[in-house]
C-alpha cells in the first residue's frame, strides 16, 4: 500500500534539506533487571567481540594475517546439522573436552553426503540455498580465533560485561600504584580497586552479575560517580573528583580502611547483584574501605579535572572555568586530624581553596576562557599547570600559580576577555508536538495529497527549524587527551585524530596524525608514548611522534590508560580492562600467542541456543490474539530468542513526513508501532517468560526482540539503527530497520527491510540491500554516531594515504538475520499459471521464477547469505479477511503470488560445512521455515523462521588462569619479562647539595648503559627543620612527594640517551613568601624563613618496559651565614599593592602576591596548634610580627 508518490517526492525534498540528524546517544535496550536466581556462576566474555577492525600492515609492523577470499557456492547445500547436546535448560553449556559425538560418529562431524542423505540436510533441518559473492571484501566472514593474530594476547583483568548490568556503575577512570601493585578504577558508583598480584585468581563464593569474570577487586564505599583520579604516592591515598562536586581520597592500605560489607549496587533488588556470597571485593558481602579526607570542592557543579602540581598541591577545574588550587598545609592539617575530627578536617580544607580565576581577573576582565576545565596536566619537567578547555590551553606557574600565557589549538596568544557569565546552551527540544493530519481514507485520493502538499512540507521545515535551534556543530579540532612524554614536551590529542606536540612554554613544536578517529587518552614512558583512540585502536609512537605499531584493542572507545609493572592498562567504554606488554609488538607476544592456542581446548565453552525470527506487512492493520498466537506463541516455548521485525505499520504521506521530520532531533515510535508491541509482548507471555531487550521504529518499520528471562545473564549490549530508503534515502517508507544483540558474547544482527516495489524494480530493490548493509551503522553507548546511517571513513596509514574501507557493522557480526518484505516477484509467469501451480503445490518449479533466487545465484544481492528450502505458498498477495489460497488477489490488477516475505542469514561460516568453534564460532541451521496462511488481516501473510544455533566462547577466567600458569611455567616468557625490568646504570654527580647566597647549584646524571635511553624524574622524599638542640625533625613528604615552595629544580623530568649527561640545576631562597586564604579570598600573608630546612631528593631511573626503578638521592642543606636575618614584612598591604621591592627582592619576579591582615595573626597561630609537626611550630614562628 503505498502513499501517492508526487507527494511524498516533496515532502522528501524538504526532509533531505535539514542538517544531519542530532541523535542523542541513547540505547534502545530494555534495562534488564538483577535475578539472582537465574544467574550463573561466570557470565562469560570473549575476544572476538572486540575484534572490530583488523588494521592493515602499515598500521602493525609485527602481525600480519590470512585473508580468506575463496567464494562460497551456489545451490542447496545443506547446513551443519546441531550437536546432541546434554543440557538442562534451553540454552546449555558443556566443555569442548566433553563434546557428544553425532550421531554415533566418534569424530563429532557431519560429511556433505551424509548430511545429504537425510531429509536433504542434517536430522531435523531444512536444506539452505547459498548465495554468491561470499567470502570477498564486505561479505567475506569476519576472522575470529581462539588468539586474535593482529595484537599482543591482552591479560583479561576485567572482561567486557554486558552494558545492561552496568546500570549506575561504569567505569570511567584508570590509574595505577606500581609499588602497591594496584590498579584503581574510578566508577559510577564509588570506587574500586584491583591487586595485581591476584590478578590470576578467582572469586571465593561468587560475584556481582558482570563481574563473575573480572579478576578479584575491593570497592569503596557507595559515592557519586568519580570523573577524575590522582595518585598520591608520598601519603599512600588515591585523590578522586566527583559529579557531587567533592573530592575525595582513598588510603591504598585497604585493610586499614576497611570497615562493613558493601551494600547492593543500584537496581540489584533482593540481593541480585551477586552470584551467591563472597569474602572477597565486589561480592555482595564483601568488606568495602571508607574514603579518608573528603570536602566539598564544588557547591553545584562536578569536579571535571585534578592534578596534583610540582610543589604538591592539589588543583581542581570545573564547569565555567572555574579552577581551584587546594594548599598543601591546609590538607596536611586536615590529615593529621582524627576520625573523629573529619567534619572539621573537610571545613578546614573546604575553606582553604584559592581561586585562580579571580587571581586573574582584573576588572572583570580575564584572559581565561568560561569554559569547562576538562584536563588538567602537571609539567613536573618546569613545574607547571596546564589547564585545558576543548579550544584552549592556559599555562601556569605551579610555585607561584601566576598564569603565564593562554593560547589556542593554533598556538595564538587569546587576548583577555570580558569575564560574564555564560549562558547555557539551548537543548534540543524533547517533543515535536504537530498536529496530525487526516489518515489517508483511500489509497488513490490524488485530492487530499495536492491539498496537504503545502502543509506537509511545512511541518518538516518546522521540525527541522526546532531540531537546528541551539545545537552546536562539533568542531573535529577539538581536545580531547594531553598528556606529558619522558622527554618533557606535551602532547595534546584532537577528536579529528591529529596530535600537537608543545613545548614547556606552550610553543608547537609539530603536528601529525596516524589515525582518524578522535584522540581519547595518552600515556608515555621512556621513550615510548601509547595513544587510545575512539575507534578501539591502540598505538605505539616513539617521543619523536613516529608509528611503531598499531592494533585494535577494545570494540569501542579506549577512555583511561595507565601503567604499572611491565604492563600498559587500558580502560574501554564499555568498563573492560586489557593489559598489554610494554614491549609489544615483540617476541613475548608470538611465545604467548602460541601457548594459549595450543590450550584452547581447555577455555573453549559451547552453548545452544534456539531463535525465532518473524516478518509480517501488516498493510496498516491491527491483528487479532488469535492470529498472533498462530504466528508466534505456538512455537515460542522451544525458543530462546524471538526476533518479529513489521512492515507497514502505519503508512501516509502525512505520518512519513512527520516521523522522517521527528528522526532528524532523535525521536521515533508511534502509537500504532507500540499496540504491536504491547500486544506481541502479551503473546508471548511477556513479564513471565520473556523480556522485551529491545525496539527500534522508522516510520513504517518496526522490529522487536524479546528474550527468555532464563537467558538475561547472557543476552544484552542491544544497539538500534535505522536506514532510510524512500524517496531519495529519506523517507522510511521503505528501508530498514535492525538490532544488534550479544548472545553468548557473540554479535548477532537482526534487519526487518522494505524494498523497493513493482516487479520491474529488480534493480531498485538490489540497491536498497547494498545501501542498508554498507550503511547501517548501530548506536553506540557513547553517542559517537549522530546518525544511524553515515557515511564510511577511510583508514590512512604513515604516510597518510588511504589504504582499506573500513568494513560496515553488519560484516563485523557473527550472525545476521535480514527479515522482510522484499518484494522480489515471481518473472516469466502468468497470474493464472502461478496460481495453477500454487494449487498444486508445484514450489519446486515456481522457485526458478523466483527474481530473488536468481540475483543470489549471480552475486547481486544477499552475497554468501542463506535460505531455507521454500515449502509454502506465495505469501504476496491476498484480499483481507479471505482465508485459504482463494484469497489471492483477483481484482483488476491481479498480482501475480510472489514469495515477498522472507528471512535469510549468514552465519560464521566460511564454508557451507564446518564444526562450530572459536575459529568459526557461530554456527546455526534453519529448522523450520513456514508461512501462517490461516492469518487473514493483511495482504501478506506472515512467516516465521526457526533457527537452531550453536556458539562457541571463551572462559576468559579459565584462559587468564591458563596466561597466568603460561607466565610462572614458561621458562622463556619469565626471562623476558624479567628482561623487560631493565633499567640502565646511571650515575649522579653528588648525594649532597649545600646551599649558599641563593646561587644556582647543578648536578649531572649520567647515562651509562651504550644501548637504551634512560628516563628519571626528580621527586622530594619530604624536608625536615632543625630544632634549637641541633636535632632534625621527621621528614615530611608533600603530598605526590612535591618539592617545598623554597626549593626549585629543573627539569625534573626528562630522558637520557645512551652514554650521555644531563644538567640539573637545583636553586633555592632563604626566604619565601606564605600566603593564607578563606573562602578564595586572600587574608594573610608573612615571610617563612627556609635556613633551617633540609630536603632529600630522590631520583628515579627508568627504562622504557617497566616502572621498575633505581633510586638515587641527594640531601639538600644550607649553609648559614652567621649575619642573616629575615626581611621585614609590611602589614596591611593595600588591596592591589604588591609586596615591597625589598621584601625578597631576588625572588620578586616569582613571588606570590598576597595579602596580612593582622587581627588574624593570633587566630592563625592557634589554627596550627593542632598540626603538631615541627614543620607548621616553625613556620608559626617565623612569621613576621
Amino acid at each position: 500500500m503505498e502513499p501517492d508518490d508526487e507527494a511524498l517526492r516533496e515532502v522528501a525534498a524538504a526532509v533531505a534539506r535539514a542538517p544531519p540528524p542530532q541523535r542523542r546517544g541513547i540505547s534502545y535496550s530494555q534495562p534488564l533487571t538483577r535475578d539472582a536466581a537465574s544467574a550463573r556462576r561466570a557470565a562469560m566474555r570473549n575476544h572476538s567481540l572486540d575484534d572490530e577492525h583488523i588494521l592493515p600492515a602499515s598500521h602493525s609492523l609485527s602481525y600480519v594475517h590470512h585473508d580468506p577470499s575463496a567464494g562460497m557456492p551456489t545451490g542447496y547445500h545443506p547446513p551443519l546439522p546441531p550437536h546432541q547436546f546434554h543440557h538442562h535448560h534451553p540454552s546449555a553449556s558443556y566443555s569442548a573436552g566433553s563434546r557428544r559425538s553425532v550421531g554415533g560418529a566418534s569424530d563429532g562431524s557431519m560429511t556433505l553426503e551424509r548430511a545429504m542423505s537425510e531429509y536433504g540436510g542434517g536430522h531435523g533441518t531444512l536444506p539452505e540455498f547459498v548465495g554468491a559473492g561470499g567470502g570477498k571484501g564486505i561479505f567475506r566472514v569476519p576472522l575470529r580465533a581462539a588468539m586474535h593474530p593482529a595484537r599482543p594476547p591482552p591479560l583479561e583483568v576485567r572482561p567486557h560485561p554486558l552494558r545492561e548490568t552496568q546500570a549506575g556503575s561504569f567505569l570511567r577512570t584508570l590509574a595505577a600504584e606500581p609499588e602497591r601493585r594496584q590498579l584503581w578504577a574510578g566508577a559510577e558508583s564509588g570506587i574500586r580497586v584491583w591487586a595485581l598480584d591476584e590478578v590470576f585468581a578467582e572469586w571465593g563464593a561468587g560475584a556481582r552479575r558482570g563481574d563473575e569474570e573480572s579478576a578479584p577487586f575491593r570497592e569503596g564505599v557507595p559515592a557519586p560517580p568519580a570523573l577524575c583520579v590522582a595518585v598520591d604516592r608520598a601519603n599512600r591515598l588515591l585523590w578522586t573528583g566527583h559529579k557531587d562536586g567533592r573530592i575525595r581520597s582513598w588510603r591504598m592500605d585497604l585493610d586499614a580502611a576497611s570497615t562493613a560489607p558493601a551494600p547492593p549496587p543500584p537496581g540489584s533488588g533482593d540481593g541480585g547483584g551477586s552470584v551467591g556470597g563472597s569474602s572477597h571485593g565486589g561480592g555482595s558481602n564483601a568488606p568495602v574501605f571508607r574514603e579518608a579526607l573528603t570536602w566539598q570542592a564544588y557547591g553545584r557543579t562536578p569536579v571535571l579535572s585534578m592534578v596534583v602540581t610540582s610543589y604538591g598541591e592539589i588543583w581542581s577545574g570545573s564547569e565555567g572555568g572555574v579552577i581551584r588550587a587546594w594548599p598543601y598545609e591546609a590538607i596536611a592539617k586536615s590529615l593529621s586530624l582524627s576520625p573523629e575530627e573529619r567534619h572539621m578536617a573537610a571545613l578546614l580544607v573546604e575553606r582553604a581553596y584559592i581561586d585562580l580565576r579571580n587571581h586573574c581577573t582584573v576588572g572583570n576582565v580575564c584572559s581565561l576562557p568560561a569554559s569547562d576545565v576538562k584536563y588538567m596536566l602537571a609539567d613536573y619537567a618546569r613545574a607547571k599547570v596546564w589547564t585545558i578547555t576543548s579550544m584552549t590551553f592556559a599555562l601556569w606557574d605551579a610555585r607561584t600559580r601566576e598564569l603565564l600565557k593562554v593560547f589556542g589549538m593554533d598556538g595564538q596568544v587569546e587576548s583577555a576577555r570580558l569575564d560574564a557569565s555564560v549562558m547555557p546552551e539551548q537543548p534540543v527540544e524533547e517533543e515535536v508536538k504537530v498536529k496530525p493530519s487526516k489518515k489517508d481514507k483511500s489509497q488513490g485520493s490524488l485530492n487530499f495529497f495536492q491539498k496537504s502538499r503545502n502543509a506537509l512540507i511545512g511541518a518538516a521545515d518546522a521540525v527541522r527549524r526546532v531540531a537546528t535551534k541551539g545545537t552546536f556543530v562539533e568542531d573535529n579540532r577539538r581536545t580531547g587527551a594531553v598528556a606529558q612524554a619522558m622527554d618533557g614536551a606535551i602532547w595534546s590529542g584532537c577528536t579529528n585524530g591529529s596530535i600537537i606536540q608543545w613545548d614547556g612554554n606552550g610553543n608547537r613544536l609539530q603536528e601529525f596524525q596516524h589515525h582518524t578517529s578522535s584522540v581519547q587518552c595518552i600515556k608515555a614512558l621512556g621513550e615510548r608514548v601509547w595513544v587510545g583512540y575512539a575507534s578501539g585502536t591502540v598505538q605505539v609512537m616513539d617521543v619523536e611522534g613516529n608509528l611503531l605499531a598499531g592494533w585494535t584493542g577494545h570494540s569501542c572507545p579506549v577512555i583511561r590508560m595507565t601503567i604499572c609493572g611491565s604492563y600498559i592498562y587500558t580502560l574501554a567504554h564499555h568498563g573492560g580492562i586489557r593489559g598489554w606488554p610494554l614491549t609489544s609488538p615483540g617476541p613475548l607476544d608470538d611465545i604467548l600467542r602460541t601457548e594459549l592456542a595450543n590450550r584452547e581446548l581447555s577455555y573453549t565453552r559451547m552453548e545452544k541456543i534456539n531463535i525465532m525470527v518473524g516478518s509480517w506487512n501488516v498493510a496498516q492493520g491491527k491483528a487479532s490474539a488469535e492470529s498472533l498466537k498462530s504466528w508466534l506463541g505456538s512455537v515460542s516455548s522451544d525458543v530462546g530468542l524471538v526476533v518479529v521485525g513489521l512492515q507497514e505499520v502505519e503508512m501516509g504521506a502525512g505520518f512519513l513526513a512527520i516521523s522522517a521530520a521527528k528522526e532528524t532531533v532523535g525521536l521515533e515510535g508511534s502509537a500504532n508501532g507500540q499496540w504491536w508491541i504491547d500486544n506481541i509482548g502479551k503473546a508471548l507471555d511477556e513479564g513471565t517468560s520473556f523480556h522485551r531487550v529491545g525496539s527500534r521504529q522508522l516510520a513504517a518499520l518496526l522490529i522487536a526482540a524479546w528474550a527468555r528471562k532464563s537467558l538475561k545473564p547472557y543476552v544484552g549490549d542491544v544497539d538500534a539503527a535505522a536506514v532510510p530508503c524512500g524517496f531519495g534515502r529519506a523517507i522510511g517508507n521503505k528501508g530498514g530497520v535492525g538490532l544488534r544483540i550479544r548472545v553468548y558474547d557473540r554479535k548477532m544482527c537482526f534487519v526487518s527491510n522494505h524494498f523497493a516495489a513493482h516487479l520491474e524494480a529488480v534493480s531498485r530493490r538490489n540497491a536498497d540491500f547494498d545501501h542498508i548493509y554498507r550503511t547501517m551503522s548501530f548506536n553506540k553507548p557513547h553517542g559517537s554516531t549522530a546518525s544511524t546511517s553515515v557515511q564510511l571513513h577511510r583508514a590512512v596509514n604513515v604516510n597518510g594515504n588511504q589504504v582499506e574501507e573500513v568494513r560496515p557493522d553488519l560484516a563485523e557480526a557473527d550472525m545476521v538475520v535480514f527479515l522482510g518484505d522484499f518484494n522480489y516477484r515471481l518473472y516469466g509467469i502468468t497470474y493464472d499459471e502461478a496460481r495453477d501451480m500454487v494449487s498444486q503445490r508445484s514450489f519446486d518449479w515456481l522457485r526458478e521464477k523466483d527474481q530473488l533466487r536468481a540475483e543470489m545465484k549471480v552475486g547481486k544481492v544477499f552475497q554468501g547469505m542463506r535460505e531455507g528450502l521454500i515449502k509454502f505458498p506465495p505469501t504476496y498477495k491476498f484480499q483481507k479477511h479471505q482465508p485459504g489460497l482463494g484469497g489471492y488477489d483477483s481484482g483488476e490488477k491481479k498480482r501475480i503470488p510472489a514469495w515477498c516475505d522472507r528471512v535469510l542469514y549468514r552465519d560464521s561460516r566460511p564454508i557451507s560445512v564446518a564444526e562450530c568453534s572459536l575459529e568459526c564460532p557461530v554456527v546455526a541451521s534453519i529448522t523450520s521455515y513456514v508461512a501462517c496462511m490461516d492469518v487473514t488481516e493483511s495482504d501478506h501473510k506472515p512467516v516465521r523462521c526457526t533457527f537452531s544455533v550453536d556458539i562457541a566462547r571463551v572462559d576468559e577466567l579459565t584462559r587468564r588462569q591458563e596466561y597466568g600458569e603460561i607466565i610462572e611455567s614458561n621458562e622463556k616468557v619469565r626471562s623476558m619479562l624479567e628482561g623487560s625490568c631493565f633499567v640502565p646504570d646511571t650515575t649522579v654527580s653528588t648525594g649532597e647539595i649545600v646551599l649558599e647566597n641563593q646561587e644556582n647549584i647543578v648536578f649531572r646524571i649520567t647515562n651509562k648503559c651504550e644501548t637504551s635511553k634512560a628516563s628519571f624524574e626528580i621527586l622530594c622524599e619530604g624536608q625536615s627543620s632543625k630544632k634549637g638542640d641541633g636535632t632534625k625533625s621527621e621528614i615530611l613528604p608533600r603530598v605526590s612527594f612535591g618539592f617545598p615552595l623554597w626549593l626549585e629544580v629543573q627539569p625534573a623530568v626528562g630522558l637520557i640517551k645512551p652514554g650521555e649527561t644531563v644538567e640539573i640545576t637545583v636553586h633555592h631562597e632563604d626566604f619565601y613568601t606564605q600566603e593564607e586564604f578563606v573562602d578564595g579570598i586572600p587574608q594573610n600573608w608573612w615571610c617563612e624563613d627556609t635556613r633551617d630546612k633540609e630536603a632529600v631528593l630522590m631520583i628515579n631511573i627508568r627504562g622504557s618496559t617497566s616502572t621498575e626503578t633505581k633510586l638515587h638521592t641527594i640531601n639538600v642543606r644550607h649553609r648559614c651565614p652567621a649575619t642573616s636575618a629575615p626581611p621585614p614584612i609590611i602589614n596591611n598591604p593595600p588591596a592591589s599593592a604588591a609586596p615591597p621591592g625589598n621584601v625578597l627582592s631576588s625572588e620578586a619576579p616569582s613571588k606570590r602576591s598576597s595579602k596580612k591582615s593582622q587581627p588574624n595573626h593570633q587566630r592563625q597561630q592557634q589554627d596550627y596548634a593542632q598540626f603538631g609537626s615541627s614543620e607548621v611550630h616553625d613556620l608559626c614562628r617565623m612569621r613576621c610580627p
